[in-house]
């Protein structure tokens, strides 16, 4: 059992007060600011959630199309974007257009899950 209150836990109960208690009674200006908290809290949430599988399938991908085993997501990214500018790699490349594909998908799951383009395109795969 741990002492510490989930992380996930804290940020749903304060969008849940955000949205339940206070944005109700605001309008304008005021309603806006905290429906942005909202999100940006929803987010945070994702982040947590999400992040560590996107990074290490992005990881893994890039290894593979990359043919290195060295380096952070960082630097297999700069690696990439490298070989990208003196075009060694090309959409030709084998895997690329998947590692991009996957790679939006995964960060518009994370920043706007809710966005049109992305559900039709989810429901598609």
């Amino acid at each position: 059992m741990s002492e510490y209150p989930d992380k996930l836990e804290l940020l749903e109960a304060v969008a849940g007060a955000l949205r339940d208690e206070l944005l109700p009674g605001l309008e304008g200006r005021q309603a806006f600011v905290v429906k942005v908290a909202i999100n940006a809290l929803g987010i945070v949430r994702r982040e947590i959630e999400q992040r560590p599988d996107a990074d290490e399938a992005a990881r893994q991908r890039l290894r593979d199309m990359l043919g290195s085993d060295v380096g952070d997501l960082d630097t297999l990214t700069e690696a990439l974007c490298d070989r990208i500018a003196s075009a060694e790699v090309t959409l030709q490349t084998p895997g690329l257009k998947e590692y991009l594909w996957d790679s939006t998908r995964r960060r518009v799951a994370i920043d706007q899950p809710r966005y049109s383009g992305y559900r039709r395109a989810v429901e598609t795969d």
